[in-house]
């Protein structure tokens, strides 16, 4: 298994600096994994770091608690792209989640959809599901399959929890087939990473990423 094609090489901390950029964009060329996911504030930075590879670039909007405003949501995905971003990854808003506010949810993703395919760029949707139950997993899977969307991804890496085989699977079983799963938060082993593809994940977020690809070679 090339593992390196799965992964979006993460670096989201709060004190990131340029030089945290310039490493994991570096990485992701040498390695070739599919995507580098930075903050926002580098995303133009990263883009002519990557600038000549196959290497996309992703970055996070309403990170890492998704209660921001709707229009701010739409404000941060307007300069993301302005900037060059090829792909966004969404928090929803999981405050709306767990008062059940499912139609504040299909507003928010109603109002960001037209803004991010317009442009066609690619969008995850993060909807933190080691703080949800199953139930709510499976009504995010209809609202967003619903919408479009081009992946559902677990976590923030925020969380308490991260990305569990379980929720892959439940997310597999209730999306449409067309709609890919990002798993993200705590992948810090080959072996957990396969578990995840498995299930049916078909893009990671790590920041333990080179470590993975060495693991996987001594594996294979």
């Amino acid at each position: 298994m090339q593992i390196a094609a799965y992964i979006d090489h993460t670096v989201l901390k709060p004190t990131t600096i340029v030089a945290d950029v310039e490493r994991v964009c570096a990485e992701a060329k040498e390695y070739a994994f599919a995507a580098v996911c930075i903050p926002p504030l580098f995303t133009k930075k990263a883009k002519e770091l990557v600038s000549g590879s196959n290497v996309k670039v992703a970055t996070v909007i309403g990170f890492p608690f998704g209660y921001s405003a709707i229009e701010a949501k739409a404000a941060e995905t307007v300069l993301a792209i302005i900037d060059g971003v090829d792909e966004l990854d969404v928090v929803i808003n999981i405050s709306a989640v767990k008062n059940n506010d499912w139609q504040f949810l299909a507003n928010e993703i109603n109002a960001l959809m037209p803004i991010i395919k317009s442009k066609q760029k690619i969008v995850k949707i993060i909807i933190e599901s080691g703080i949800l139950t199953k139930d709510e997993i499976i009504k995010c899977c209809d609202i967003y399959g619903a919408a479009g969307v081009d992946f559902m991804k677990t976590s923030t890496g925020y969380a308490e929890k991260g990305a569990t085989v379980e929720a892959v699977s439940i997310m597999r079983t209730h999306l449409p087939d067309n709609i890919q799963i990002k798993a993200s938060g705590g992948i810090k082993t080959y072996t957990f990473a396969k578990e995840l593809i498995d299930a049916g994940a078909t893009r990671l977020g790590c920041s333990s990423s080179i470590q993975l690809v060495k693991e996987a070679m001594q594996v294979n």
